[in-house]
């Protein structure tokens, strides 16, 4: 019974988070140890694996998530809840170069676009998808620049290994990198139909 309870606690906690939580997080509100959070977390995945329930249990960004199944997106939608993260052109592109290429410093970023990147980027990190990641070992040390943990959520990553992997660089790679982004943030949009993403407006 107590073990029932446990579980219903752990539902409970992701439902009230909503965002990813890591087992350590889990494991520090619950004071409990790790090894008890993974049973928990598998007991309450293979619950929601039965057909007539309406969540699943995903990871994500190096946490765990509440989500609605795929066959209730259509349904979700009506509710107007879901809002995607718009990005205009110039944002992605750039968005993709980081994605791809990180770390990487602004003039790099400028070296591939053929234009100022200053705009975007001040945008992007504004809105959390790229940060601040180091100074590089050249002359001037400039600034480089990563990708964040709410970029892995945006576009349904668990990590950056998770990134589709990229063919050969032939010198037209960016509209394919932007390309893979979209997919991977159309999905997202779709997998994350729990979330309300308080940003929206094109940047």
């Amino acid at each position: 019974m107590f073990h029932d309870y446990l579980q219903g606690s752990l539902e409970a906690l992701l439902f009230a988070a909503g965002e990813p939580l890591t087992v350590a997080q889990i494991a520090g509100i619950m004071q409990l140890d790790k090894p008890q959070v993974w049973e928990l977390l598998t007991l309450l995945e293979e619950s929601y694996n039965e057909e007539n329930r309406g969540l699943c249990l995903r990871k994500v960004a190096g946490g765990y998530q509440l989500c609605a199944k795929p066959q209730h997106f259509e349904l979700l939608k009506q509710l107007e809840r879901v809002q995607e993260v718009k990005l205009s052109a110039a944002a992605m592109e750039t968005l993709a170069i980081v994605a791809f290429k990180q770390p990487v410093t602004r003039s790099e970023m400028e070296a591939i676009r053929g234009v100022k990147v200053d705009g975007v980027v001040n945008t992007l990190v504004d809105y959390g998808l790229i940060c601040e990641a180091g100074r590089k070992d050249t002359l001037g040390h400039p600034i480089l620049y990563a990708t964040t943990d709410k970029f892995l959520l945006t576009f349904g990553l668990d990590s950056l290994k998770d990134l589709p992997a990229m063919p050969e660089d032939d010198g037209s790679g960016e509209p394919e990198q932007i390309s893979l982004l979209d997919s991977l943030r159309d999905e997202a949009i779709n997998e994350n139909t729990e979330e309300n993403t308080k940003d929206d407006g094109a940047v």
